[in-house]
């Protein structure tokens, strides 16, 4: 019989007059990893703030190992053996203090000597990434030199170093590589042997399904089911997500693709990108499909001027355009919706408006005057059209859902009466209601007759939204499908290196 660890019983939480959650509930068991989905908005992310002592609840009960809790801080919560891992690292990582110190940060917080011995920190440091089998990360290198999924590595370092009961896991594979994320599920399966309750966030449910013991799916601040994972499918928990069967937006559109608007000749940046050869019509979405490295971001913030390419050319509407900065390339008709989207994409500590309105300044502008009524009218109609969920204009960006600022990010350009859309991974870290209102957003602006390059290492949406394929490895385009042609195995074997002639040899039965 499982010993329940967690469980969190109708709780409710309105900011305002909004309902953010209504009777949710969520159990979790001592050595187990229980998946908590839910489309933009569906209160997963408000309900494990209250779990982690970021948000107090209104209603309900929180019973930790049977004992009524109500966090009223994230180190209360700490305090009682719950930490949280996020998809963004860096929010929760020193880069400047060594490994050891990050791992012993909440010690520092909550010790009153005056000195602390380096050597002791270091060892119970090392103590704990052999725990985690990462020994070989040194520990007295500074945070900044690690990569991605060591920092997380640190982070889980840091929860278990002063026994943590609970993980919660947000999103936490959206940043890594296939090779990596099974480095993070290989972690996660040692917690739930030690004991530890696992809580894994994720809008990539082959992953889920992978990892995960149970299933709890939130829809509208309400838990709509938890299920063992082994007694439900993909397609029943997209459907308690939705709260409708999905459809499915990977059917094929009819569409009219016109004549070329972009065409790419021989384009290098003298370092990773390799005489880059391609065309886009009017009408067109090309995919640009590549494993982690391949060279795929590169190439799109080398279209959009940052850095501009050392050699080749680009044309555009059969003008040749000299793009040697981002304010030349959308002078020229070409926009980046970029894949570090709070990093690069948006003034996220801004508001909606001011995130809306960047691009289209001069419209808004009299003299030395803004015309807020009219901004806003435009931010109205922004929010409106693009169905981002929001409290108002004036609400800033990182109030919003991830789904939601990457629909900001898109709807910011698509206002612009520009000639090509470069979307590099433009729904990493987006759930799947999210990524179906992103995808119709981009064949919205592909059925205005404007080019459209959809760049990402998902190759199901490649293969879904895409009407041409091209493939890239090692800085490289390496083959080119049409939809009809594409399948995943030959894109993968392409962008892995491989080629179609060594599956073509004569096969010989062979009997045993």
């Amino acid at each position: 019989m499982a010993e329940t660890l967690l469980a969190m019983q109708d709780i409710q939480k309105q900011f305002g007059k909004v309902t953010a959650l209504e009777n949710a509930c969520f159990q979790l068991n001592r050595g187990e990893i229980h998946a908590l989905l839910g489309a933009n908005g569906a209160g997963k992310s408000t309900l494990m703030k209250i779990l982690s002592g970021v948000y107090e609840h209104d209603g309900g009960d929180i019973l930790l190992e049977g004992t009524g809790r109500r966090f009223k801080s994230p180190k209360a919560a700490k305090e009682q053996g719950v930490y949280c891992v996020y998809q963004e690292v860096d929010t929760a990582i020193v880069p400047e203090l060594s490994v050891a110190e990050n791992i012993m940060l909440d010690t520092f917080a909550s010790n009153k000597a005056l000195f602390i011995s380096k050597k002791r920190i270091r060892a119970r440091a090392k103590e704990v990434l052999k725990q985690l089998q990462f020994e070989h990360i040194p520990v007295q290198k500074q945070a900044l030199e690690l990569s991605l999924a060591e920092k997380q590595i640190v982070l889980i370092a840091r929860a278990l170093v002063h026994s943590a009961k609970i993980i919660i896991f947000d999103e936490p594979t959206a940043p890594l590589s296939v090779h990596e994320s099974e480095r993070l599920f290989s972690v996660m399966e040692k917690l739930k042997n030690q004991g530890v309750g696992c809580i894994f966030i994720s809008h990539r449910l082959p992953e889920v399904f992978e990892i995960c013991d149970r299933i709890t799916v939130m829809r509208e601040g309400k838990t709509v089911s938890t299920v063992e994972t082994t007694f439900t499918t993909q397609d029943r928990v997209v459907e308690d997500m939705l709260g409708a069967a999905f459809t499915n937006e990977f059917t094929k559109h009819e569409k009219h693709i016109g004549e070329p608007l972009l065409e790419v000749s021989g384009l290098s940046d003298g370092y990773k990108l390799q005489d880059i050869s391609f065309s886009v019509s009017e009408g067109e979405i090309v995919g640009i499909v590549g494993l982690v490295g391949a060279g795929k971001t590169e190439l799109a913030k080398t279209l959009f001027g940052v850095p501009p390419a050392r050699r080749g050319k680009i044309v555009l509407n059969k003008k040749e355009a000299k793009i040697l900065h981002p304010a030349h390339a959308i002078k020229a008709g070409i926009v980046l919706v970029p894949e570090e989207r709070r990093k690069e994409g948006l003034f996220v500590h801004e508001s909606l408006r001011i995130n809306a309105t960047f691009p289209n300044l001069r419209r808004f502008t009299r003299g030395f005057f803004m015309n807020r009524p009219a901004e806003k009218a435009f931010t109205d109609e922004i929010i409106a059209s693009l169905q981002i969920k929001t409290d108002g204009t004036e609400t800033p960006l990182v109030h919003l859902s991830g789904g939601n600022q990457q629909k900001v990010a898109i709807g910011k350009w698509t206002s612009l009466d520009s000639s090509i859309y470069l979307f590099d991974e433009p729904t990493k870290g987006v759930d799947i209601g999210a990524k179906v209102d992103i995808f119709k957003l981009i064949r919205q602006v592909s059925e205005k007759q404007k080019g459209v390059i959809y760049f990402s290492s998902e190759i199901h949406e490649i293969l879904g939204i895409s009407d041409r394929i091209l493939v890239m490895y090692d800085g490289q385009i390496v083959k080119e499908f049409s939809r009809d042609e594409a399948t995943q195995e030959k894109i993968l074997l392409y962008a892995s290196g491989g080629k179609e002639e060594q599956h073509e040899r004569e096969k010989h039965s062979v009997s045993i």
